[in-house]
């Protein structure tokens, strides 16, 4: 059977489904994952990465549904995961106010703090060096590429990103004035 898997033959992966595919399910997957979508999804995609990775198969005198089990165990862990992490950001999104869902009005004086934040800024970046300086002013503030950075300071692109990397850190130490 192993062989015939190995060679691509797709009858002998139904038949291996059709062995595996129940004690799996129930073995590996459902006692990690109790929502049945989130198991659909997992005992799929543990046949299709099976399926793909048979070629690696160690037969060793032993059963294949170790290594089914054991990619089953990865998946639904993977899946658990994934799940919790959306679970989680839906509920802090649901939780907290957004500014994009619950935009304020801009306020009269907004035009004022935001000139005053360019000030600020402004000084900071005159007491840095002015390799930082202006590594700074081209990536943030010109927006350009880094590749066009790199380029003006007549650096590589890692370089560059050095540069920019403690330039930042300066700028820190720096702002507010």
């Amino acid at each position: 059977m192993i062989e015939r898997l190995q060679a691509g033959d797709r009858a002998a992966f139904a038949t291996l489904y059709g062995w595996y595919g129940d004690l799996i399910w129930r073995q590996a997957i459902l006692p990690r994952l109790p929502i049945r979508e989130l198991a659909e999804d997992c005992l799929r995609e543990t046949f299709r990465t099976a399926l793909e990775k048979i070629a690696s198969f160690q037969h060793d005198n032993r059963s294949i549904f170790f290594w089914l089990r054991r990619i089953a165990v990865n998946k639904a862990i993977d899946i658990h995961r994934r799940h919790k992490r959306d679970h989680d950001l839906q509920e802090a999104v649901m939780s907290e106010p957004s500014e994009v869902m619950h935009a304020q009005p801009a306020r009269p004086d907004r035009g004022l703090e935001v000139e005053d934040t360019k000030r600020l800024v402004g000084l900071s970046l005159d007491k840095l060096n002015e390799r930082y300086a202006q590594a700074l002013r081209l990536r943030l503030i010109e927006e350009r590429t880094r590749e066009e950075c790199a380029e003006i300071l007549g650096v590589t692109v890692g370089n560059f990103d050095v540069i920019l990397h403690r330039a930042t850190k300066a700028f820190r130490k720096v702002y507010p004035p």
